[in-house]
């Protein structure tokens, strides 16, 4: 009974501590854990948004570059960002581990982030008022934004993941708590979101660059500490090695093979003759629908949120964005009040919360086990490829826009260019990305828990079972 007992206190998915032993549920993983990685989320993002919020703006007013330069630069460097977390994800899933990866990750944005800080501060790394910088300052300051690049590569894919990590799927009360994770972690740390749109672009705009960058360096300090000081609480899985590895033995083997004569009927390749089940004592299970996990996209899950948060996400900044350009143009040459920018900006991190909530817990639970970092960096790398598309986009649409003299959409000054139908096309990309989402959505077959596969597989034995006994008692 003891043993039972203590069987019962620990985790029944294979989670382990930093020293590789099991680890008991009554103190470790679930909010417990989570608390420390939610005060994390909030630092890290008032840090990534104090810098990235108002980066076009010190571009352009502090190192004197052109709009679409800046503009092409920022979204370049976002575009690294949620990139290189592929390369993090793989490091957690095939070698390191996912909490190794992202402390090592960490302290190289945390290095990132100080560089950055004293650039825009030592008079010899910073412009003067009116001259562009130099070569050798510029050098600095795109050194520390790649820098902070790279370490983010290690810390995005890997955070929610760890959080994810602290929920056993085996316990109907801590999946229960899991399913609702994503969302809460999102909601959360859009608070860190809110005070970098509003306070830090504030201080940077009224107060000093200096201060304005250093706030979010010692945010980005005391999240680092945070998560270090939840460590005993954290559960982790297993290191299963490279999926890339598992991927290309399946291409390998299928080239292998690809002149195997296959039996015309496609269940000879992976079930016995019913006589060779019966002589065995077993019973043979129909492959069922209930297995596909095949549910519509507006069934209860993060499919059917991505698609309701898809139209949130732009009627709260593509449509307000819009809105606002429209209004400047009619006004003409005034500049942008703070007021205006808060209002865009919290619709921005509402429209984040309510739509990166359900798309990084897609790409999370249709991962398999083994990849479910290198899964989560899926749903980051979309991002950035459309970061990168972003500046294609933004320089044809300029180049394109000017041509026979005209005027064209995107100019070094702001207030005499017409970004209202800049937006205006965006918002018509948006649509034409929703129709194609739900396209995708009502063809996409769900990956089946284990858990849930388990519950059906006793299900379906048991109902074999008492079949058999039936036919037994008539005999």
């Amino acid at each position: 009974m003891k043993e039972d007992m203590i069987a019962i206190d620990y985790t029944q998915d294979g989670t382990i501590d930093l020293k590789g032993k099991s680890v008991p549920r009554s103190n470790t993983g679930c909010w417990k854990a989570c608390s420390f990685l939610v005060v994390y989320g909030i630092f890290e993002r008032m840090a990534y948004y104090g810098i990235s919020s108002n980066l076009f703006v010190y571009l352009t007013k502090k190192l004197h570059q052109g709009t679409v330069t800046s503009s092409n630069n920022v979204t370049n460097w976002i575009g690294t960002i949620f990139i290189t977390p592929i390369l993090g994800a793989y490091i957690a899933d095939a070698h390191l581990g996912r909490y190794r990866t992202f402390v090592i990750s960490a302290l190289i944005y945390l290095l990132g982030m100080c560089l950055l800080t004293l650039s825009v501060s030592l008079p010899s790394l910073k412009p003067p008022e009116s001259k562009e910088a130099s070569t050798q300052q510029l050098v600095v300051f795109y050194t520390a934004l790649y820098i902070l690049a790279v370490g983010t590569g290690g810390t995005k894919p890997n955070i929610s993941t760890i959080g994810a990590d602290q929920f056993d799927d085996f316990d109907p009360k801590e999946k229960a708590l899991k399913l609702s994770f994503f969302n809460w972690w999102m909601s959360y740390i859009v608070i860190g979101s809110l005070f970098a749109f509003t306070v830090i672009v504030y201080i940077q705009d009224n107060v000093s660059w200096s201060l304005g960058y250093a706030l979010p360096t010692i945010g980005l300090m005391i999240s680092i500490i945070t998560f270090l000081a939840g460590t005993p609480f954290y559960r982790h899985k297993l290191i299963k090695g490279s999926p890339y590895i598992r991927m290309a033995k399946v291409f390998v083997a299928a080239i292998r093979k690809w002149d195997v004569v296959v039996p015309d009927d496609p269940k000879e390749l992976y079930e016995l003759s019913l006589e060779e089940y019966t002589k065995q004592g077993k019973f043979k299970i129909d492959l069922t629908q209930t297995f596909r996990h095949h549910h519509s996209m507006w069934g209860p899950f993060s499919n059917s949120e991505i698609y309701m948060n898809f139209i949130k996400s732009v009627r709260d900044y593509v449509a307000p964005t819009l809105l606002i350009e429209s209004y400047k143009v009619s006004v003409a040459s005034t500049l942008l009040s703070y007021y205006q920018i808060v209002i865009l900006g919290f619709r921005i991190c509402a429209a984040e919360a309510l739509l990166e909530g359900a798309k990084i817990e897609f790409f999370y639970d249709q991962a398999p086990e083994s990849m479910k970092s290198l899964g989560t960096s899926y749903s980051l790398t979309t991002t950035g490829i459309g970061s990168f598309l972003s500046s294609l986009l933004l320089s044809t649409v300029s180049r394109v826009t000017e041509k026979h003299g005209r005027r064209g959409w995107i100019l070094d000054n702001l207030n005499d260019s017409h970004l209202d139908y800049y937006y205006a096309f965006l918002a018509i990309l948006n649509v034409l990305n929703f129709i194609f989402f739900v396209i995708v959505s009502k063809l996409y077959v769900y990956r089946a828990e284990v858990s849930n596969s388990l519950e059906v597989l006793e299900t379906k034995l048991t109902e074999k079972k008492e079949n058999f006994n039936g036919l037994e008692i008539n005999d």
